[in-house]
């Protein structure tokens, strides 16, 4: 870490003494070392935001997902803090994005109006509706539907970090933490939040095949929305449009089990 400070201490070492202490130098030294994994998350959220969102205001309301993970981080629960940083980050990085109120009303209004369809549809259907049925139902052709799925996908990236069960400060569970790690689970995590992402868990391996593949290599695997194109063998529209709908039929699921309808 490059400080006398940290000279011949492991980095559990540093954290057991940051712990202890709250010196604020050990924390400057964290802040310094995962400064690189701030751009690295900011630069993913980048690429699915409209040319409005500048990548370097990402970076910045990043570094307070940071300060927030070094500040509530336990070592003792046997999480990494890479792991556990990252959900930080990107939530802090959202949550700045809600504030500032980027996503034009209309297409807040559109996605809404798709969601509602999605969710109606896939009830009364028992299974997963097809383009054209949803396309059908919002009164339009399957290709002005894929050209919407483009429209609004910048929304999906927001929805997709909307937390599904809120108690206490670590108990909170997103539809993006399920996929990225759908066997770890915090120690701590209560019945509620279990059984929520065992359900959201469930739901995506409901998914049409390749909307199920593109959130797995997205978000698990690490692809970007080009690489996951190549694998299969789509344009990167169309993997966005995917990715989109995949994001929609979880919501619309969700809002069923939510309601009790599941």
């Amino acid at each position: 870490m490059g400080d006398k400070l940290s000279e011949g201490k492991t980095e559990e070492e540093l954290w057991a003494l940051y712990r202890e202490t709250r010196n604020p130098r050990i924390r400057d030294l964290f802040v310094k070392q995962y400064a690189p994994l701030v751009k690295y998350v900011a630069g993913k959220i980048a690429m699915a935001m409209p040319h409005n969102v500048e990548f370097d205001d990402l970076v910045g309301f990043g570094v307070f997902g940071v300060f927030d993970a070094i500040g509530k981080f336990d070592p003792e629960k046997h999480v990494k803090f890479k792991t556990y940083a990252v959900t930080r980050i990107r939530g802090a990085i959202f949550d700045e994005l809600r504030s500032i109120d980027w996503v034009p009303r209309s297409v807040r209004q559109k996605t809404r109006e798709v969601e509602e369809v999605v969710h109606r549809l896939e009830y009364s259907l028992g299974r997963s509706a097809s383009d054209r049925e949803i396309s059908r139902e919002l009164g339009m052709s399957v290709p002005e539907f894929q050209k919407l799925m483009l429209k609004i996908s910048s929304t999906s990236m927001l929805s997709i970090n909307d937390v599904w069960y809120t108690g206490e400060d670590n108990d909170k569970v997103s539809i993006v933490e399920s996929i990225e790690s759908p066997q770890s689970m915090n120690p701590d995590t209560i019945v509620e939040k279990e059984e929520i992402k065992r359900v959201i868990v469930k739901s995506i391996s409901e998914l049409p095949e390749k909307e199920k593949k593109v959130l797995v290599l997205y978000y698990y695997e690490d692809l970007t929305l080009k690489e996951i194109g190549k694998v299969l063998d789509v344009t990167e529209s169309r993997v966005s449009q995917l990715h989109t709908k995949a994001i929609m039929r979880l919501r619309a699921k969700l809002t069923n089990i939510k309601k009790g309808i599941l």
